[in-house]
């Protein structure tokens, strides 16, 4: 069924005269998240009839005090920032890049807070889902002039695919900000000599990547599951399992663009328990060969009972 929808969609776009498109989305800069922990919102949904689910028309709200600033020096004699910031982190699992998110007391220096979180590594419990980093601590930023970053990685050493690796967790985790759209490394040890940005390591994501919700989030039903994917059919499938390991919800969604180009993908899942206990959210492919789950992604999560 899925086949023959996208082979209509694309007889159509060549009759018109509209091509489909190749270029995809690397995946929005993430502005503020749902602060952790504490339940999940979700947004207002519609029906869509392509994704045999719902999705969602505007991102999860932000949470206020959350939103990482533009880093500026902060004029003498300037009270302390209050509240708090959320970050996006991203590690290294299975060799590919991975995010996660922290929330910090606010700060005028993210860049900073953000590298030093890259450094410290993932908590006990994204480490159990393979979460690892190769950001030495030390690494710092340098000045940010005209969208470009300069880091000082305090290590260099390792293979070049350690070392590219290393690179594209400060540049992916650095260019959220909305001061920063490249990143330049000094001295360059092993990175190219010009800044590089985003798609410079775009090779390096995994074909499903799921920025909401993150490793051990307090979420409760309706959940908005978002990320970006390179699937084929551009479809995305999405299982909520329970405490025991039962599925209690199941949905499917499209990216933006797929196959062979990387879109953004959203959709909201709904589910009963209960009471509090873990649970997973799962993303994945399904195989077109023989229906296997394939590029699973499996985040652990805290369920909460809806209100």
């Amino acid at each position: 069924m899925r086949r023959h929808l996208a082979a209509l969609l694309l007889a159509t776009a060549v009759l018109s005269g509209c091509a489909p498109p190749r270029s995809g989305s690397l995946g929005p800069a993430p502005t503020a998240a749902p602060t952790v922990p504490g339940p999940a919102t979700a947004s207002p949904t519609t029906a869509s009839p392509t994704t045999g689910g719902t999705t969602t028309g505007a991102p999860p709200p932000a949470t206020s005090g959350s939103r990482p600033a533009p880093e500026t020096p902060a004029p003498t004699g300037a009270p302390a920032p209050t509240g708090t910031v959320t970050v996006e982190l991203w590690f290294v699992r299975d060799g590919r890049l991975a995010p996660t998110r922290r929330t910090r007391p606010s700060t005028l220096a993210t860049s900073r807070l953000a590298l030093t979180e890259l450094a410290a590594g993932p908590t006990r419990a994204e480490a159990a889902t393979g979460l690892t980093t190769l950001v030495p601590a030390g690494s710092e930023p340098l000045a940010v002039a005209s969208g470009v970053a300069a880091v000082r990685l305090a290590a260099t050493a390792g293979d070049a695919a350690t070392v590219r690796l290393r690179q594209a967790q400060v540049v992916w985790t650095l260019t959220q900000f909305s001061t920063v759209r490249q990143v330049r490394f000094d001295p360059p040890a092993g990175a190219p000599d010009g800044p590089v940005g985003r798609a410079d390591y775009a090779d390096l994501l995994p074909p499903v990547v799921v920025t909401n919700p993150t490793v051990g989030q307090r979420v409760s039903s309706p959940l908005t599951v978002a990320g970006t994917a390179d699937v084929f059919e551009a479809t995305v499938s999405l299982r909520v399992l329970d405490a025991d390991g039962r599925e209690i919800a199941t949905t499917f969604t499209t990216a933006g663009c797929g196959s062979g180009c990387r879109g953004d993908y959203r959709a909201v899942v709904t589910w009963r328990v209960a009471h509090e206990q873990p649970g997973t959210i799962e993303a994945y492919e399904v195989s077109a060969r023989d229906g296997a789950r394939v590029n699973l992604v499996r985040v652990p999560v805290t369920l909460v009972p809806g209100r």
